[in-house]
């Protein structure tokens, strides 16, 4: 039996007889302590205000979210899922911020059968040969986040570039990314600790290197920490500043005039010029007083996907094959722009260069300066059985 045809066995083993439940649990994974509980925060605002959206329901079927902080420990997100699966006996999982907990999680879940609705993370392993008919994304895989960054690098004409990203598995992802559209030179690249405060070595270190940009991936509390000190290293200005996930809606607000100047790569902005994504960003900024960053529009999106895929299959999310094929249909319209899924079930999409100026107040802001990308779809997609 081929890979592909043991993974539509498997959907046909989840197939239940039994009506649907009157209430859907859905368990919801994110990091919501220490330096990246700001982007676990946004993507549980976003997940439930994409259910009020929805009229309080999911498809038309109640739901009941149940709330998990991974605190960034991989060991930790494999006891709540234990915990979904054998004593919330949960049908959907979501969420997820970091790669090494979703990497952790992974297969405990789809071996249970479990579907899994990732938000964020999006490891390189898991979007090839280890794809599976129970994980869908509504992010996109790590390296494609920074595929964009190394197009823009070798547009701009950056010829030696210093590279740095902490060392987990988004971060190796994030450094293959940008080097698979970069054409100039690598000086170094750089893996510092997970929640480092303080890159004042690595900064000097990079410098030294005499690099004509330096790109960055620091998500969370990490790229505040780093992007204030290259700030007052007096860098900013002086050798440009490329990031993904470094500079971000979640960051912005701490660092104000620290991040002016500098250049991002994001799959989302807020001034994306469609009714889904004003209608999205109106209401977040109501309810919650804040502008949505992407992980509150990947996790919007994921809700909407949910609301989409539950309503085709009348509620009976047991039904794996079922209610499989609804989520790949995609049945709805991302705030993001074009989205539909690739045979990994990852999303085909847009890619913005969103920089940092100052707006007409004089205060630090975006300013989307258009797709790098349109219609992007990761380099492992090829390697998924799936059809």
């Amino acid at each position: 039996m081929n890979k592909a045809v043991a993974f539509a066995a498997a959907l046909a083993l989840g197939v239940a007889a039994a009506p649907a439940s009157a209430q859907i649990k859905i368990g919801f994974m994110a990091t919501f302590s220490g330096p990246g509980g700001a982007l676990g925060q946004d993507l549980y605002d976003a997940f439930m205000l994409g259910i009020e959206h929805a009229g309080g329901k999911l498809g038309g079927q109640a739901v009941e979210v149940i709330r998990e902080d991974d605190q960034l420990k991989p060991e930790i997100g494999v006891q709540i899922a234990q915990k979904f699966i054998e004593k919330d006996k949960v049908r959907i999982v979501t969420g997820v911020i970091f790669s090494n907990v979703m990497m952790a999680i992974y297969k405990p879940i789809i071996d249970a059968r479990i579907f899994l609705v990732g938000s964020n993370a999006g490891p390189t392993p898991i979007s090839g040969k280890s794809c599976s008919p129970y994980f869908f994304s509504t992010s996109w895989n790590n390296d494609s986040l920074h595929e964009p960054m190394g197009k823009l690098a070798t547009d701009l004409g950056y010829k030696r570039v210093y590279v740095m990203a902490p060392n987990y598995q988004a971060g190796k992802d994030a450094v293959n990314g940008f080097k698979r559209y970069y054409k100039g030179k690598i000086l170094d690249e750089v893996y510092t600790q997970v929640n480092q405060p303080d890159y004042a070595a690595e900064i000097a270190q990079a410098v030294a290197a005499k690099p004509e940009a330096i790109y960055v991936f620091f998500p969370g509390g990490m790229g505040i920490n780093f992007v204030r000190q290259y700030q007052q290293a007096g860098l900013i200005g002086k050798i440009p500043l490329l990031s993904t996930a470094t500079v971000d809606t979640i960051t912005l607000p701490a660092l104000k005039d620290a991040a002016v100047g500098t250049i991002t790569a994001s799959p989302y902005s807020a001034d994306i010029d469609n009714p889904q994504n004003r209608k999205f960003v109106a209401g977040f900024e109501k309810k919650y007083g804040r502008q949505p960053s992407w992980y509150a529009a990947q996790s919007y999106d994921a809700a909407q996907l949910l609301d989409s895929a539950i309503r085709k299959v009348n509620g009976n999310v047991s039904n794996a094959a079922a209610f499989g094929a609804a989520l790949k249909s995609a049945d709805f319209k991302s705030v993001t722009g074009p989205f539909r899924f690739n045979t990994n079930h990852f999303p085909i999409r847009n890619f913005y260069r969103v920089d940092v100026a100052r707006n007409a107040s004089g205060q630090a802001a975006f300013v989307n300066k258009g797709p790098v990308f349109t219609d992007h779809a990761d380099a492992y997609s090829k390697e998924c059985p799936l059809k």
